[in-house]
């Protein structure tokens, strides 16, 4: 029988996100999969915005290392969390199929962004977040919430802010709820690149991980992501940078949205595009160019510098 070691991060959502890939493999190719806990950069320092920790593969780098030298066969991320660009040697072998892209405002007295008190405070660790909340909502105080998920949640009933915004996934996964949980969804608000899906990285020359692999992946959501992260490739955007994508497919057609915005939500600058399904990343890439040529180029050099 086959047997396979997956790296993983030791947060309660991704080794949720781990065993559910776990309980994939043994089900569709009977294989026994083995999960091994690696720390990132990211798990490691928890005190600090993620904007100022800077660096791209903050939650990868450790695992990717893992998958080169051997000692795990492939590693499950959020896909928002993996580089647009790959070590060598190194493929995303498989995308499964997308969960929620949403985001949440979760609170415990606000049933909506409207019915939060002026002044108040919103906790995200996202600048995409912070972005697009300031402008809906200019007079919020948007400050940084780092931590698991838990964590998160748990401040929140503390009354250390008056509304959080989440992944609508990463609580649908681990079956967790808030007293009021408001979507925050496309168009009006975009998610991250990626958000909601997975990826399922592993070397390139392991065709045993491939072919089991292949029973994991869903095409439609591949392209969408693929769009996306060649949207995100093109403003070189990590964490440092309010940027966000949203693809979807209708039929034959490819549509994506994105947007470049200020830090303060006082200049979001959005544009979108459709095109067929042959070549996802060139749509994004396209977009992209599309808000550099109107504003985005000066915008982005003016949060970067």
């Amino acid at each position: 029988m086959q047997k396979f070691v997956i790296a993983t991060r030791g947060s309660q959502l991704a080794l949720w996100q781990a065993r559910h890939i776990q309980e994939r493999l043994h089900k569709l190719a009977g294989i026994q999969v083995e999960l091994s806990i690696i720390k990132t950069r990211g798990d490691i320092i928890q005190d600090v915005p993620l904007a100022q920790v800077g660096g791209k593969g903050l939650f990868v780098k450790e695992i990717e290392e893992a998958l080169l030298s051997g000692a795990a066969d492939l590693a499950v991320h959020s896909m928002k969390d993996v580089p647009m660009v790959l070590p060598e040697g190194l493929i995303l072998g498989a995308v499964p199929e997308r969960e929620d892209p949403a985001d949440l405002l979760l609170s415990v007295s606000c049933a909506s962004l409207n019915d939060v008190p002026e002044g108040a405070r919103v906790g995200t660790c996202s600048l995409r977040r912070q972005a697009q909340i300031l402008s809906l909502r200019p007079d919020l105080k948007v400050e940084n919430l780092r931590g698991n998920v838990d964590t998160r949640l748990r401040k929140l009933r503390e009354g250390q802010y008056d509304a959080i915004v989440m992944a609508a996934a990463g609580m649908k996964r681990l079956g967790l709820d808030a007293p009021h949980m408001f979507r925050l969804e496309a168009p009006a608000f975009l998610p991250a690149v990626g958000q909601g899906a997975l990826g399922i990285e592993c070397r390139s020359d392991r065709k045993d991980v491939l072919e089991a692999l292949a029973l994991l992946e869903h095409a439609p959501t591949r392209v969408c992501v693929e769009a996306e992260r060649g949207f995100s490739q093109r403003l070189d955007g990590g964490c440092q940078a309010p940027i966000a994508a949203f693809a979807r497919m209708h039929g034959n057609e490819l549509a994506i949205e994105g947007l470049i915005a200020s830090l303060d939500g006082r200049q979001v600058l959005r544009a979108s595009r459709k095109a067929g399904l042959d070549n996802p990343r060139a749509l994004g890439t396209a977009l992209a160019e599309d808000l550099l040529s109107n504003g985005g180029e000066a915008l982005l050099a003016s949060i970067l510098q």
